[in-house]
């Protein structure tokens, strides 16, 4: 086994030794911060597949695993989250970009929003992160509210500002002009001017609203990080030749790898959209349609809700130096926190026990997997207190125990605990930070966490999954069918899609209703030629039609469906009145118009899992007293108690005491809580 690799599993039938290409194959890729994932989706036929990721070069890990799956990319399909533009913004390894705006206007993404994350520190460090040091640069030209040139763009301009690019040596530009989504003429002619090796970001083209600062920020991290996924994607096309190649994006939908660079910007929650895609599939083949989600990898976790559908925001953050940098395209809903399989425990400098967001990664992992670590982690806690089998995990990964309590050793002697309390403690704290962030989006935004079922998945999820439904009151929870690598699962039933906008910034009751329809044939119009060069016919492509709304004066709008009709001012008083509890007499104005467009999705079609709960289950070198079962030896019915512990190629599931699991008829381990 390649020294890299960390499972060698393939079900249901084993490796062949010769490349296999078949009819309708899709392959989804998850690259992790700690393991890259594979599922290869034919039919209900389903194969999986980790190695450890290589993050100086993801594409290596991409192309060793598929070569172990004994794969011909000639004419395969491949769904892909990328962490690529993720990566670039958190350790600041962009391009070298330059800032373009109207003159007086240079410094808007340096002010931001004023936002302070410590609201009394009056003395606050400075440290923009990536944007530390920007090259700006201000050109005379102007246009007003409604898209009226006041000043023209002159070849003055123009040579000045190619003149103090040759000075800047950048790698990118993002230009960002006042009023661009009313008329983008200065903007296309500043790209003209330009030289033709530099990665160019139009505000018009990256996102066409109101809002001058987010706007901005938006187009600059185009810029920032589009050339490190261009540079990505041509690595890994060179190495998957006549592959189709699709990227995943943050709101949820594919895109073919062609266009990825020019919306680099979109990809910057690439790996945990596929996630919620796969929970959202599973959860209607079951007839579950609100889920919690909780997503744990080797070095963070993500929580969202799912009710009924993914709910997207475009109020979204990266974090960035000491702050956050606002996102504001679409993106699925999530709450992110540095908490994974491989974070690391340490004592503060106040002697407080704290868990990440520091990560052993994936080299050298944590202790127990026998590659040189030496910190205490999530993992190896998990193995000291007999969650994880001595054994190892479920695809055969021998675990280093001895490893693990030489790393603990320190840490139990600073507490004054022993191996187990000190492990116990860490799992405690990691817990607690996760139950927080799923109280954040649900507790803190009114809803109830008992009307939902928790859904983990990622490799450590079902180790924590019964504590946090505990910490939070719920009774019953979901580890699904190949959960430890369902965000890559989820890539493959996921449809090519775009999310277009257009500010507008009118009263509703003086719009005429066929310019609005006007503004939406150019938007699908837009959308259509796209998702064409994805490969979608125009006549499989699905619109749906959304509209911000809000009362004049107010800065935060509600999304309402546009129907045929249109809307008027009464559907926005009973949107804001459901929402609010009342209704304003005030005007009505029309903020935003929203496109989605999404072709044919796949069909996850799981052929049914048969249970084999008489094989005698084992117990291995922890003892009599903790079961221990592979996922097919769980029974249908009766369900078992635990505390048992449920191994499967991609994870093990950890049911503790108080609790019972059963397997339903596509493989899914179902729990419940005795109250």
């Amino acid at each position: 086994m390649p020294a890299n690799s960390m499972y060698f599993l393939l079900t249901p039938y084993p490796l062949p030794s010769y490349p296999i290409k078949l009819p309708g194959m899709i392959l989804g890729i998850d690259t992790g911060g700690t393991f890259t994932d594979f599922v290869l989706l034919d039919g209900d036929e389903v194969r999986v597949h980790k190695v450890l990721s290589t993050p100086h070069a993801p594409e290596e890990a991409i192309l060793q695993g598929i070569r172990e799956m004994g794969l011909d990319p000639a004419g395969l399909r491949i769904a892909h989250g990328s962490t690529v533009a993720t990566n670039a913004v958190l350790e600041g390894k962009g391009a070298r970009t330059a800032y373009v705006a109207n003159a007086g206007l240079e410094d808007v993404l340096l002010i931001g929003r004023q936002n302070r994350p410590r609201l009394y520190d009056l003395t606050p460090p400075v440290n923009r992160g990536p944007l530390q040091g920007l090259p700006r640069f201000g050109v005379s030209a102007r246009v007003d509210a409604e898209g009226r040139e006041l000043s023209p763009l002159g070849e003055s301009d123009l040579g000045a500002l190619r003149e103090w690019l040759r000075e800047q040596d950048v790698e990118a530009v993002a230009v960002n002009l006042l009023f661009s989504f009313r008329n983008e003429e200065h903007e296309q002619r500043i790209r003209e001017a330009l030289p033709g090796d530099l990665f160019i970001s139009l505000s018009s083209e990256v996102l066409p609203e109101y809002k001058e600062y987010e706007r901005g920020m938006a187009t600059w991290l185009n810029a920032y990080v589009g050339p490190r996924v261009a540079d990505y994607i041509a690595r890994l096309a060179e190495g998957l030749p006549g592959a189709r190649l699709q990227i995943m994006q943050s709101g949820g939908g594919l895109m073919d790898a062609s266009a990825a660079a020019a919306r680099a910007v979109h990809l910057l929650l690439s790996g945990p959209a596929g996630g919620l895609r796969g929970a959202e599939e599973l959860g209607r083949r079951i007839g579950e349609q609100r889920l919690m989600s909780f997503d744990m990898g080797g070095t963070s976790s993500d929580v969202s809700m799912i009710d009924g559908h993914i709910r997207l925001t475009d109020s979204g953050q990266i974090t960035a130096g000491d702050g956050h940098l606002p996102v504001p395209v679409p993106m699925v809903d999530l709450h992110t926190i540095g908490a994974g399989g491989g974070s690391i425990a340490r004592l503060d400098e106040g002697g407080v026990l704290r868990v990440g967001p520091a990560s052993a990664g994936a080299d050298p992992g944590p202790a127990c997997y026998g590659r040189g670590g030496t910190a205490p982690t999530v993992t190896d806690a998990n193995l000291l207190l007999g969650r994880i089998p001595a054994t190892g995990f479920g695809g055969g990964l021998s675990l280093d125990h001895d490893a693990a309590r030489r790393a603990f050793q320190p840490l139990a002697e600073a507490l004054g605990k022993d191996l187990e309390a000190a492990a116990q403690g860490v799992l405690t704290v990691v817990e607690e930070a996760m139950a927080g962030a799923l109280r954040v989006i649900s507790i803190e935004r009114g809803r109830d966490p008992r009307d939902f079922v928790l859904v983990s998945f990622g490799g450590a999820g079902g180790l924590h999954v019964c504590a946090l439904a505990e910490r939070l009151g719920m009774d019953r929870a979901l580890v699904p069918v190949h959960a430890g690598v369902l965000s890559a699962l989820g890539m493959t039933v996921t449809a090519p899609a775009r999310e277009l906008s257009r500010s507008i910034l009118e009263r509703l009751d003086r719009l005429a209703p066929e310019a609005m329809r006007d503004v939406y044939g150019e938007l699908e119009a837009q959308a259509r030629a796209a998702l064409e060069q994805d490969g979608v016919a125009a006549s499989e492509i699905d619109f749906q039609r959304r509209a911000d709304l809000r009362y004049q004066g107010q800065s935060h709008a509600l999304t309402l469906d546009w129907g045929e009709e249109g809307l008027g001012p009464e559907d926005f008083h009973q949107a804001h009145r459901a929402a609010y509890g009342h209704a304003l007499d005030m005007p009505v104005e029309l903020v935003s118009l929203r496109l989605s467009a999404t072709g044919p999705a796949p069909g996850l079609q799981l052929a049914a899992t048969e249970s084999v709960a008489g094989e005698e289950p084992g117990r291995g070198e922890d003892g009599p007293s903790i079961v221990t079962l592979e996922r097919k030896q769980l029974p249908r019915s009766p369900a078992q108690s635990g505390p048992l512990r449920i191994i499967d190629p991609v994870g093990t599931t950890w049911v503790a005491p108080g609790w019972s699991a059963w397997l339903d008829e596509i493989g899914n381990i179902r729990l419940a809580r005795k109250v």
